[in-house]
């Protein structure tokens, strides 16, 4: 029997991460061990904020520049502008690069210390994601100074006609005022075509404009034959964005969350696999019955990363066991969050705990998550094993759901970006050895704005996959 369940696609005007748009990336340039973020422009051409800690005290200097990314041909890089050093905060660099076309690029990272020289590349989006209107207090000003000007061009151009030539004393005779009513009338006949005109241009160009601005993929889903899921990736329709040009990040071509909802208690990582059709496919663990938040993560050919996001109300599920990657979770609904609580259980009595300190987590501000797994004793738990080449893998996830963000322990962005922007550098998590891994995991992230928020944090230990599930309070 066939059941299909109607889903729900909430179309979130942001890119990469559902409304997490900034860059999060932690990584060594040379010798030097760099925690970077980088705020890309809401509108293209546009500026880039960028910030840098240094975790050494030996740099002297660093230099940014913006580079297209995935560019087979030599680009003619512009001047590197020089990171402005904090005088409060000697290993705080800040700075700004204009990104002036819509797509992928990168923001190479020059450091000059005393150890030498270093580099490192960080993939960025640059898409616009907003038409940027005028400020009302601007309008306030520019409107009435623009109504002067036309008065006063059809002022002067009357008063030229009428009075010049005109001896001084004399009056104009009744000829010339009524030659001068007749230009000041052209006049004002030209100045209302030449507004027009350029209101014209104007909606003309904010138009072709709107057609830049992103358009999110959805997922269209449905369950089928009770135990299958079907995903297809919808494009409303977005410059020439293709959907069969996606690459593997860390081995799979999506990466989905299922999350039931409103309670935030069940989250699934599953990995889709791509039919000969286009579209993908899972197979369904056990489920119960429910509406479901869906997010699924895509990285384009270009190195551009998409967050695809989906409701879809499912029936129970007897569905089979897990496998492979593939892992889940259980924790407290949300509406029992304890937002002091630092440990997480899981099974044969072992425990996730975050360090997370005294200070209270804020909004826009870099942070490094720290968690690391015990055993029923409290000492750090061996067998710590890579999951999908990783330390760990965490969600951030709003209440609201309105922010959602897929992190590694290199920060935000995903790996095919890293590999297009570093070609000859392999990143540091496929390094690693598979024995002797440390019992602790740590996650470069800023909560984009204030509220209650949920994370899920996946580490991987004899062979299982243990989900830890964390609630945090994020201030102004």
């Amino acid at each position: 029997m066939k059941l299909l369940a109607v889903c729900f696609v909430a179309a979130l005007p942001v890119f990469g991460h559902v409304g997490s748009p900034d860059v999060f990336f932690e990584g060594n340039a040379g010798p030097y061990r760099l925690l970077i973020t980088i705020r890309p422009p809401q509108v293209v051409p546009g500026v880039a904020e960028i910030e840098i800690r240094s975790a050494s005290p030996d740099v002297r200097q660093i230099h940014i520049v913006p580079l297209r990314l995935g560019y087979k041909v030599a680009q003619f890089a512009p001047v590197p502008d020089l990171a402005q050093r904090s005088h409060d905060d000697p290993q705080f660099y800040t700075g700004a690069l204009w990104l002036m076309a819509t797509g992928s690029w990168q923001v190479r990272v020059d450091v000059d210390g005393a150890q030498g020289e270093g580099r490192i590349s960080v993939p960025v989006p640059a898409l616009a994601t907003r038409v940027a209107g005028m400020q009302k207090a601007m309008a306030a000003i520019l409107i009435p100074l623009a109504l002067v000007l036309c008065v006063g061009l059809v002022s002067i151009a009357g008063a030229a006609v009428r009075d010049a030539m005109l001896e001084q004393g004399k009056q104009p005779d009744p000829a010339r005022v009524r030659r001068g009513r007749i230009v000041m009338l052209v006049t004002a006949v030209l100045v209302v075509a030449a507004v027009w005109f350029g209101n014209t241009w104007w909606d003309s160009e904010a138009g072709f404009y709107s057609r830049i601005i992103f358009k999110p993929l959805h997922l269209k889903t449905s369950v089928q034959d009770g135990s299958r899921l079907a995903l297809q990736l919808d494009d409303p329709g977005w410059l020439n964005r293709r959907t069969d040009d996606l690459l593997p990040d860390h081995n799979h071509l999506m990466h989905l969350y299922v999350i039931h909802v409103p309670e935030m208690d069940l989250v699934w990582h599953l990995h889709p696999e791509r039919g000969a059709d286009g579209n993908f496919e899972q197979r369904l663990p056990p489920m119960p019955a429910g509406r479901y938040a869906l997010y699924g993560d895509v990285v384009h050919a270009n190195g551009l990363a998409e967050t695809a996001t989906g409701e879809i109300q499912m029936p129970e599920t007897a569905g089979l066991p897990l496998i492979g990657d593939d892992a889940a979770g259980v924790g407290p609904a949300v509406t029992h969050a304890d937002y002091t609580r630092i440990a997480s259980p899981l099974a044969h009595g072992y425990r996730m705990v975050w360090e997370r300190g005294q200070d209270k987590l804020r909004a826009r501000q870099p942070y490094e998550f720290r968690f690391r797994l015990e055993d029923e004793q409290g000492k750090p738990a061996d067998g710590v094993e890579l999951y999908m080449g990783m330390l760990g893998h965490a969600a951030f996830v709003s209440v609201d759901r309105g922010v959602f963000a897929h992190v590694h322990p290199s920060g935000s962005v995903p790996m095919p970006a890293i590999e297009l922007a570093q070609p000859e550098n392999l990143h540091a998590a496929h390094m690693m050895m598979q024995s002797g891994l440390p019992s602790e995991a740590s996650f470069p992230y800023g909560f984009p704005k204030p509220g209650a928020y949920r994370i899920f944090v996946q580490m991987k230990r004899a062979g299982e996959i243990a989900t830890g599930i964390f609630d945090a309070e994020v201030e102004p």
